[in-house]
């Protein structure tokens, strides 16, 4: 099914959780999978709910990273 990633098109399989499009974001770039926040069609999901939440057809997901600094 076709969702959209950061403003790009990307295909999932049917019944791919938040947590799971993560892990596969964070193996394709290379990146720490913690310290993220993730958008859902305009609303933040906890992170409590990520394993939970099944990303449906035409759905916008926003992942953010933090970044410290000092």
């Amino acid at each position: 099914m076709l969702i959209t990633v950061n403003g790009e098109s990307r295909e999932v399989e049917a019944g791919t959780t938040l947590a799971m499009l993560v892990l596969q974001l964070s193996g394709e770039s290379g990146r720490d999978p913690r310290g993220i926040a993730i958008e859902r069609n305009l609303e933040i999901v906890p992170k409590s709910e990520h394993a939970t939440t099944v990303i449906e057809a035409g759905d916008r997901i926003e992942v953010v990273q933090f970044v410290g600094g000092g």
